[in-house]
């Protein structure tokens, strides 16, 4: 009963300080409360963020006030052709006086890391992220160097102009938790844009609301949330029928899987709930799935999408019933 009482309180305090931190962000970028939902789902679930939209759409605001609702570090790397690893990673200065070789770290070196047009850098550059977004840590001269936690990386990417770019290898989409689309705001939420947010540095007017070690304790909450072997099975029997379904030849993989399920306990903590629930699996499947997943070319051809795959893939697993899921 102590135990149960004790659970009961931790995920009440989730669920406030999630909120919190919800709302505070919502006060920098207005009407899209589900992309600040998800980005903030990544932050606590220690997945990286993959954004895909046109500019001006306040993908820089996002990480700003991400951050800022925090007290976290954060810093902007702005990709393009010429940039080389180290420009991200840092680089060893020798340094005379003292015969040593001394590590001077670079930008990835902060809690929050906003990759602007990720796209544009070269693949060997986008490498140099692979090992931070995984691994959290990064090597340079054969000395790894540890990331502080929390550390999320929002890379963004225009979807619409593609001379200059370099396609993301299957490789690192998989290392994105979630993909997120801002798209245009309404027409009310741009005219409260117009009256509210005549500054643009908008977000230095973000109290914080937690701090980096609010959220890792977030993160050790989400862990404990219940999911029963129901909703386990269920979870593999979509990755599975992903990879069978005849218009895929990639599907999801263990990455995928174990993203949906650490997502899925941070949804179920943040709506007050000590287990997870189908509707917590269904409702991120796409933002968590569908960029990892590769068409074949004649799937391309008749004109199908990842959003039609997963409908299928949805509808030809059986949902648990409310018994088998909580058991």
């Amino acid at each position: 009963m102590a135990d149960q009482r004790a659970a009961a309180s931790a995920t009440a305090e989730f669920s406030a300080t999630w909120e919190a931190i919800v709302e505070n962000v919502e006060r920098a970028l207005r009407g899209k409360r589900e992309a600040v939902e998800l980005a903030t789902t990544a932050l606590v679930a220690g997945g990286h963020v993959l954004i895909e939209d046109v500019p001006g759409v306040g993908k820089t605001l996002l990480a700003k006030a991400l951050a800022a609702s925090i007290h976290a570090t954060w810093s902007r790397v702005q990709f393009t052709p010429d940039l080389l690893p180290s420009d991200i990673i840092g680089v060893g200065v020798w340094e005379k006086r003292t015969g040593k070789l001394n590590f001077r770290p670079g930008p990835i070196f902060h809690h929050i890391v906003l990759g602007d047009e990720i796209n544009r850098a070269s693949p060997k550059t986008q490498s140099a992220l692979l090992e931070a977004m995984e691994e959290r840590q990064v090597t340079v001269d054969g000395v790894s160097h540890r990331l502080e936690e929390p550390f999320m990386v929002l890379a963004t990417q225009n979807p619409v102009e593609f001379e200059g770019t370099y396609p993301l290898p299957e490789g690192q989409l998989d290392r994105f938790m979630l993909r997120v689309t801002l798209g245009y705001p309404d027409r009310h939420t741009e005219i409260a844009i117009l009256e509210h947010h005549i500054d643009d540095d908008q977000f230095l007017h973000l109290e914080p609301v937690a701090t980096t070690a609010d959220v890792l304790a977030l993160r050790d909450i989400a862990q404990e949330v219940f999911v029963a072997p129901a909703l386990r099975s269920y979870l593999v029997d979509l990755a599975d029928a992903s990879r069978r379904h005849p218009d895929v030849a990639i599907g999801m993989s263990p990455r995928a899987t174990l993203a949906v399920l650490r997502a899925a306990r941070v949804r179920a903590a943040a709506a007050g709930r000590e287990f997870v629930v189908p509707d917590d699996v269904q409702d991120l499947l796409a933002p968590t799935v569908a960029h990892r997943l590769t068409l074949t070319a004649d799937a391309r051809l008749d004109g199908a999408g990842e959003a039609d795959v997963l409908a299928d893939v949805l509808g030809s697993i059986p949902v648990p019933t409310r018994r088998s899921s909580s058991a």
